[in-house]
């Protein structure tokens, strides 16, 4: 029997969570289903469980390294990195690519959570470890999880749904009061005109908003994420652990050029 390629594979996964979101189906299709996301957990889990403490930066796939938003997010990756924190992406092009580029060149550690798509979708050169996704949730939750910072930088759906999941987490208690830094004023500005809308219809609480940072300045976010995460919850560089290669664990890094 061939080979499949790598785009049927890629297909056949994607059409795996599609016919799950569909509806009910047999019971042993079901648990087979949770046994890949139980698997897909675990092997996130094992690669990045000493890459941290990190900072998520989302944000469009679709910006190339002209555009001001990628430059900016090139500064923020290094800047992040600065101050002693993994920085961790969706592992694509665009944004992706910038804040990974960021910390890469400047010396720090740049981790991506590559998604599979359709069109495939390739990490990028700047990615020192990258781990491979196939549901969307799965990865969404553990980029969450190793974060103790969230930079929203412009995008589309995507980048929306990153941003109102932190926010839900943090806001229900599910997730420590950890800072959301939503970057491009001008970008962002008909959203944000909607939260101030809903805090004054009552469907926010002014409360909700305290950590959440809405600015055009790479260094006010920094000093932000120094303040809310780093003061706030006594983080210390974390010292290098051995990870062992048969767990799953990061064991060899991509050198810095």
């Amino acid at each position: 029997m061939a080979k499949k390629s790598i785009s049927e594979l890629r297909n056949t996964y994607l059409n795996s969570e599609r016919r799950f979101l569909e509806g009910p189906r047999s019971r042993r299709r079901e648990l087979l289903f949770s046994f890949k996301v139980f698997f897909e957990f675990l092997k996130g889990f094992r690669a990045l469980h000493f890459v941290g403490p990190c900072v998520t930066v989302f944000g469009s796939a679709r910006f190339n390294e002209d555009h001001f938003y990628y430059q900016e997010a090139v500064k923020m990756g290094a800047e992040i990195s600065k101050i002693g924190f993994t920085v961790i992406t969706g592992g694509g092009p665009g944004i992706m690519e910038a804040a990974n580029k960021g910390a890469f060149e400047a010396g720090g550690r740049s981790v991506g959570c590559n998604i599979v798509l359709p069109h495939e979708q390739h990490e990028n050169p700047y990615v020192q470890k990258s781990v491979e996704f196939r549901y969307f949730f799965v990865r969404k939750t553990l980029l969450l999880k190793y974060s103790y910072a969230f930079v929203i930088m412009p995008g589309g759906w995507g980048t929306m749904d990153e941003l109102f999941e932190a926010l839900t987490l943090i806001q229900t208690g599910k997730m420590q009061e950890f800072p959301v830094i939503i970057f491009g004023k001008e970008y962002w500005k008909n959203l944000i005109e909607l939260i101030d809308d809903m805090v004054n219809k009552q469907t926010v609480s002014p409360e909700d908003l305290r950590h959440l940072l809405i600015t055009d300045s790479v260094e006010e976010s920094i000093e932000h994420i120094k303040k809310y995460s780093i003061k706030k919850f006594g983080l210390k560089r974390r010292k290098r652990v051995n990870a062992i290669a048969w767990l799953g664990e990061i064991v060899n890094w991509k050198k810095h050029k």
